[in-house]
């Protein structure tokens, strides 16, 4: 086989094994930095005037889980912690989504209810802020049936979507 044959299979190959590499990887630590290893979540703040209750808690909650089960920052009070995320609820909306007409009336099939979030995290160490920024969701639900208890479905999935783009921004700066 010829030099120049080989070299071109060698290419080749060698692109072929870093494309397959770079296919596989991980979120986990990628962007979180060496010198922090614990993370405050206090409860949340609710200026959003909407008097959901129990809304505070039900964020709080579902975002320590989430860094629980992640497992790359361990959870800590505050004093004790090496950075700290500080989230307030800034809004949540209940509009129509999804519009029908039923003999000759116009009728609101589906209802969306959106979260928007504030969040700063701080860095205690360095004492700097690494980020801050608002993150915001939805999710729909049905105009028809037990509507709280669909509209309390869709405020929980919006509160699950949210609190996993919080983590993926703290986790691998998304």
């Amino acid at each position: 086989m010829k030099f120049s044959n080989r070299i071109k299979i060698l290419s080749v190959i060698t692109l072929s094994a870093l494309i397959i590499a770079g296919c596989s990887y991980s979120f986990t630590g990628a962007s979180i930095p060496p010198h922090l290893n614990s993370i405050a979540i206090p409860l949340f703040d609710d200026r959003s005037g909407s008097g959901e209750p129990n809304l505070r808690e039900d964020f709080t909650n579902e975002l320590i889980t989430k860094f629980i089960d992640d497992n790359s920052l361990q959870i800590r009070e505050r004093t004790e912690a090496d950075a700290i995320l500080e989230s307030t609820i800034l809004s949540i909306s209940d509009a129509p989504s999804s519009v029908g007409a039923q003999g000759g009336i116009e009728t609101v099939d589906a209802r969306r209810v959106t979260i928007t979030v504030k969040v700063i995290y701080r860095d205690f160490i360095k004492k700097t802020t690494i980020f801050e920024q608002n993150f915001s969701n939805y999710a729909d639900y049905v105009n028809e049936g037990d509507i709280i208890a669909l509209r309390n479905e869709a405020i929980q999935e919006a509160i699950d979507k949210i609190t996993e783009d919080i983590l993926l921004a703290v986790v691998s700066n998304w």
